[in-house]
């Protein structure tokens, strides 16, 4: 796809995801329009995964991934992001994030794999745990002799986690170079910045020093800029090292009165808001 279909998805997705949090009154829009070029940029550039359509048309889906590129969302509440990508792919019915967030929805606050919903392969949202999974998948990946890649994207926020350093110490060790991790770099967190709450310091020198090859995405809001960011990733894998990109974002980006601020979170707009963000987000697939 060229840049400006993938920009013109992520904004319809930025649609999704105001209206999704707005008609539940609940959810996590912040993070998830931030993290939305990332995810377009992944599933509809970037990520090789089956086109086979099955029930319904919808995209094929199996929970192995054999000769898949696999994707894990760590930090599981910008969950609004991920169903509406997962939803434009193909994976399901686009008019069902209509039910995000309600009773009975197999869209939940934090992703569930007990609801069945296809593109999701681990419950996430307790927040640390994700890296893990993903390296567990790039060894297994590995072992069966699959070559594709698995991808983990993660908060920075997230990274005052312990199990993160476990993780962290355990991919380059075993030479788990399948492996791109992301780490969302907005600077909030649900309480405030995240210097504030626990400064994570020179991230990149850390990862460094744990034996990671480490990147640097400069601004994570820029279409042409993350898709050369993946494809560099993927150029340099595959040579002993975990590949670690670090992304700098804007919380609530695509919303002016959103942007650079932790109180966006984990609140929903109103409808006077839902309305000042819709005028800013240009609807080019169709809302559901």
């Amino acid at each position: 796809m060229q840049i400006k279909e993938l920009e013109d998805i992520a904004s319809q997705v930025r649609r999704d995801i105001v209206r999704m949090v707005h008609g539940c009154a609940s959810g996590h829009p912040g993070g998830s329009l931030g993290c939305t070029d990332l995810l377009v940029g992944l599933y509809f550039q970037q990520m090789k995964i089956s086109n086979r359509k099955g029930k319904g048309g919808f995209l094929s889906f199996r929970m192995d991934g054999v000769n898949e590129d696999l994707f894990f969302l760590s930090n599981g509440h910008i969950s609004p992001v991920f169903y509406s990508v997962l939803a434009r792919r193909g994976y399901f019915d686009v008019a069902e994030l209509s039910t995000f967030r309600k009773i009975d929805s197999r869209l939940q606050g934090h992703p569930t794999t007990h609801e069945h919903l296809p593109g999701i392969r681990v419950a996430s949202g307790s927040l640390g745990q994700g890296m893990s999974v993903a390296i567990g998948a790039a060894l297994a990946k590995k072992l069966n002799g699959d070559d594709r890649m698995v991808y983990v994207l993660m908060g920075d926020g997230e990274q005052q986690e312990g199990q993160i350093w476990e993780a962290a110490q355990f991919a380059p060790h075993h030479k788990v170079d399948n492996l791109v991790a992301v780490i969302d770099l907005n600077g909030q967190q649900i309480d405030g910045s995240t210097d504030q709450v626990m400064n994570n310091r020179d991230l990149k020198a850390k990862y460094k020093a744990f034996g990671w090859r480490v990147m640097e995405i400069a601004n994570g809001n820029d279409m042409e800029e993350v898709v050369k960011g993946l494809r560099k990733a993927k150029r340099i894998s595959g040579k002993g090292q975990p590949i670690m990109i670090l992304m700098n974002t804007e919380m609530g980006a695509g919303v002016d009165f959103m942007m650079g601020s932790h109180k966006w979170h984990g609140i929903a707009p109103n409808d006077e808001q839902l309305a000042a963000a819709l005028a800013q987000l240009p609807e080019t697939l169709g809302d559901y």
